[in-house]
């Protein structure tokens, strides 16, 4: 096949965890290669991290066509872009070269259709796989040391329910008789006025009524 005829399919995928990534950092330049080689060019972007393959819908594409013989080459800007385990780095070049579809990387200057650009990305794809193993292992140990001081790790714990408070059951009859208005109710309680009103919302309807100041009891 002549090199102009090469049907090239640019693959970019950004972290749906980091908004300020744009595909068009890791699309121009591939771009650039297929123009001065001549390739025939298809673009396939996914918004998804990489372990999620249900999310990544144009990566799916991708290999359907590279399996129905619509596809000659896979480029992709970095190795990460791809794959994030070495075994699922494998499992795809695998159906690409049964597909008769060599992949190109573009930043580490991988190439698949020569027996020493697969050595290298088997070897690359390894490679990040222990990296990130490691790192998963330094967080872990972070998480472990800092449990043994004493720190709390996690959420913070919830708020105790407004409901839950001992006086709850007082104010709440002091609000339904027109002893007290919702202010020192909330001051009783010591929450804002804004989580008892929103406390209350459900229970409008129990007689609940909000006094003017002149009618509260001043011993309430």
């Amino acid at each position: 096949m002549a090199e102009a005829e090469v049907r090239a399919a640019l693959y970019a995928r950004v972290s749906t965890d980091d908004r300020g990534q744009d595909p068009e950092v890791q699309l121009a330049p591939m771009r650039e290669l297929a123009a001065a080689r001549g390739w025939l060019v298809s673009e396939y972007v996914d918004h998804a991290s990489a372990s999620d393959l249900r999310g990544r819908r144009q990566w799916r594409r991708l290999l359907e066509d590279a399996q129905s013989g619509r596809t000659d080459v896979v480029l992709v800007w970095k190795l990460d872009r791809f794959a994030r385990s070495a075994l699922d780095a494998l499992q795809w070049l695998q159906q690409l070269d049964s597909a008769g579809v060599g992949l190109k990387i573009l930043t580490q200057q991988i190439d698949t259709t020569t027996s020493a650009g697969r050595l290298v990305f088997t070897v690359l794809a390894a490679v990040a796989e222990m990296e990130r193993e490691l790192v998963r292992e330094r967080v872990k140990a972070g998480i472990e040391q800092a449990r043994a001081r004493g720190q709390r790790l996690g959420r913070p714990p919830r708020a105790q329910s407004v409901e839950s408070h001992p006086l709850w059951p007082v104010v709440l009859a002091g609000l339904a008789a027109g002893h007290l208005n919702r202010a020192e109710a909330a001051r009783k309680l010591k929450v804002r006025r804004s989580t008892l009103d929103h406390t209350l919302g459900p229970v409008r309807n129990r007689g609940i009524r909000e006094p003017p100041a002149a009618e509260i009891d001043p011993t309430g």
